[in-house]
């Protein structure tokens, strides 16, 4: 049998240091922005898997996730309790119940992991397997029962050394150089082999490097740009007697900026469907917005030509027409899975949560006689959706709707997902929210301008349209693809021909 030396934790040591591992890991991300964390957390999960059984590690791996869920994603007991009327402790238990489930994700990658590799990690499975499995987990996570993009690594890193690599393999690839960051650090600790901090020095350097890399160019003038928070709050947005007054607060505060080009609302900025404001209302906004050389991009609902559906959109108000419609639909926000479970609990009888999903193709929109890539609320977590855009699209704009949210993390860590769909795709991003947090962010992630939370706002800056590509949107996620792919190859290999008795 291999001797076991360093990072040993057996029985409930190995549980703690799991648990305490996944609930440090949100301070990598905003509002913390601790980005090395993200490494040591992972260090702790890792050394925690080593001399386990599978259903050891399975555990373990839960309870990382439990403590990485509970805290990173605590805003969803905000939803559920404070703006879906549920009671405390109803709330508590289906935000554990959430956590619960996701946690079993990495549940699951613990138990393969170890199923296939050995009681004590060799070299070959610390240094090629486990950075495989935490990527296998995140595309996992993003995939299964609808996705659930949150927390990936890559994200907390577009303040650190490994921005740099964002536009040129995507967030999850970044997840994945630090997965291997944490590998090279544990084989360090645990067999004492210095030459495993070359391949940190080259992904930490590297990554510092490319910073001052520009994969794409300037195109034509930069378009002065206002959008308008309007801070109604989430608890009376649907209800008829607030209709003419958020109707009228909107028109006020856009007539303010009629010297920009573009103005953009928020998400589901009009609380009613586009067929009963289009004559008096949504026209004359058009031809007013017309006269004066201005494009609105407003969020609205929109019904379809069925008369039953409708559609989460953002519609062009300006010299060019045209609707974008809410592709990716968010559980229970933008319609409830089961029919049945309306009525049951008051979190599943949100108003306005019966949109259906717009095709998958759609044109882009135009606005300031720019091509735009719209993302609606949620949308922006999926960087592969995004992609769908590119490279036609010169400025990307996101809608949203963090009212639901509170004073919590959510609206810092959405603004930083957001971020880094800017960076991956170097455009600039335009980021328009009901209550906070709005923001102008340049082609590089970096935060121009931002509105205050929980206020009335407008912000208005000059956007700089972009085109050109970067080697993330060429490639998308095959190179680190190919590269996993060796790299099994590899530890297929030096497991077969190495001894491990």
């Amino acid at each position: 049998m291999q001797k076991s030396n360093g990072l040993t934790m057996q029985g409930w040591k190995g549980h703690i240091v799991a648990l305490f591992g996944g609930a440090l890991l949100p301070l990598a991300f905003s509002p913390f922005n601790f980005y090395p964390i993200a490494v040591i957390s992972l260090i702790l999960l890792f050394a925690s898997w080593n001399n386990t059984t599978p259903n050891q590690a399975a555990w373990r791996g839960w309870l990382f996730g439990l403590g990485m869920f509970g805290v990173g994603v605590s805003w969803v007991y905000v939803a559920i309790h404070v703006f879906g009327h549920s009671g405390w402790f109803l709330a508590g238990m289906l935000t554990f119940l959430f956590v619960a489930i996701l946690a079993s994700y990495l549940a699951l990658f613990g138990w393969l992991v170890k199923k296939f590799s050995s009681y004590t990690f060799t070299l070959f499975d610390i240094a090629l397997l486990l950075p495989i499995a935490w990527f296998g987990f995140e595309l996992f996570k993003a995939w299964f029962l609808s996705g659930f993009p949150w927390l990936e690594l890559g994200v907390s890193q577009i303040e650190g050394p490994l921005a740099g690599w964002v536009p040129v393999v995507g967030v999850n690839a970044v997840s994945f150089l630090v997965a291997l960051t944490a590998s090279c650090l544990f084989i360090l600790f645990k067999y004492k082999k210095p030459l495993f901090i070359l391949p940190v020095m080259v992904i930490w350097v590297g990554g510092q490097g490319l910073q001052s890399v520009d994969w794409t160019q300037t195109e034509g003038e930069a378009i002065k740009t206002t959008i308008v928070q309007g801070n109604v709050p989430q608890d009376v947005k649907w209800s008829s007697e607030q209709l003419v007054s958020t109707l009228r607060l909107y028109q006020t505060l856009t007539e303010q900026h009629w010297d920009s080009q573009l103005v953009v609302w928020p998400e589901n900025a009009i609380p009613a469907f586009y067929h009963q404001l289009k004559d008096f209302y949504i026209d004359p906004l058009i031809k007013e917005a017309q006269q004066h050389g201005t494009d609105i991009l407003l969020g609205l609902p929109v019904e379809d030509k069925n008369g039953q559906d409708y559609y989460n959109s953002m519609m062009v108000a300006g010299a060019d027409a045209g609707f974008y419609h809410k592709r990716h639909l968010v559980p229970f926000g933008d319609y409830v899975p089961f029919a049945w479970l309306r009525g049951l609990i008051a979190f599943f009888d949100l108003p306005m949560s019966g949109f259906i999903p717009g095709p998958e193709k759609q044109s882009l929109l135009t606005a300031s006689g720019q091509q735009v890539g719209i993302s609606i609320c949620y949308e922006d977590v999926f960087s592969l959706e995004v992609l769908d855009a590119l490279p036609q699209a010169s400025i990307l704009v996101n809608a949203t709707n963090n009212a639901w949210y509170g004073d919590s993390f959510a609206p810092h860590q959405h603004l930083q997902i957001s971020r880094s769909r800017a960076l991956e795709t170097e455009r600039p991003l335009v980021r328009a929210t009901t209550n906070g947090i709005s923001a102008f962010v340049d082609y590089k992630g970096r935060i121009q301008s931002q509105t205050p939370q929980f206020e009335q706002a407008t912000l208005t800056a000059e956007v700089q349209p972009r085109q050109g590509t970067t080697p993330y949107v060429m490639a998308k996620r095959w190179p680190v693809f190919i590269l996993i792919l060796l790299m099994l190859g590899a530890w297929f290999y030096f497991r077969r021909h190495t001894d491990l008795s």
